[in-house]
């Protein structure tokens, strides 16, 4: 039996169609759980999009601000875009816990930003679609933590308390318009409780 065919194509042609929401830029957000797969499908996701540029939200947070990073973005990503110029912004560095060197996204057609907390409320406005990985968050924990390694079981149980406070704060799930679901052969792209028109 022939495995369902890849439904990343269509995604990225669907997101192309989009009107653009933020300048030239159609920002569309990736969001899910910590360890739910959304990194690995971002960079499936900007290669079917010819080479999309990826903000990873990691390069914002920090030890101290795991969700304290709406400023930088807005700073460095949002306003740019808005005014049709490339993002600047410093990384951070989580072994040496300091930003370093600045970084740059062109103000492409379509703009992938991935990480937990990419579908909250201050960031909605902007966003031309938002994508939700559809994976129960203590599935998505295991799966961190088995990827991290026991060395980081102390940040992981502080993460936990801050991503469960946050979503119960500021959920992402009901206004995202898709669902991105990974099974053993790839992907697949549902409906979300906001559907796109």
């Amino acid at each position: 039996m022939d495995p369902p065919p890849d439904p990343l194509p269509a995604l990225a042609r669907r997101l192309r169609a989009l009107p653009p929401s933020l300048g030239p830029v159609r920002l569309v957000a990736v969001d899910g759980h910590a360890g739910s797969g959304k990194s690995t499908f971002c960079a499936r996701l900007a290669a079917a999009l010819g080479g999309a540029p990826v903000l990873h939200l990691d390069d914002l947070a920090t030890h101290e601000e795991l969700f304290g990073w709406v400023g930088r973005m807005a700073e460095g990503v949002l306003t740019p875009f808005a005014r049709g110029e490339a993002a600047r912004y410093r990384a951070y560095d989580w072994v040496a816990r300091r930003f370093e060197e600045e970084r740059e996204l062109p103000a492409a057609p379509v703009v992938l930003v991935e990480g937990v907390g990419a579908g909250r409320r201050a960031l909605r406005p902007h966003l031309a679609c938002l994508l939700w990985m559809e994976l129960a968050y203590e599935r998505s924990w295991e799966r961190g933590q088995l990827r991290d390694g026991p060395g980081l079981t102390e940040f992981w149980d502080g993460w936990k308390r801050a991503e469960f406070e946050h979503f119960t704060v500021d959920p992402t799930r009901p206004y995202a318009e898709l669902l991105i679901l990974q099974g053993e052969e790839g992907y697949e792209v549902l409906p979300g409780p906001r559907q796109l028109p």
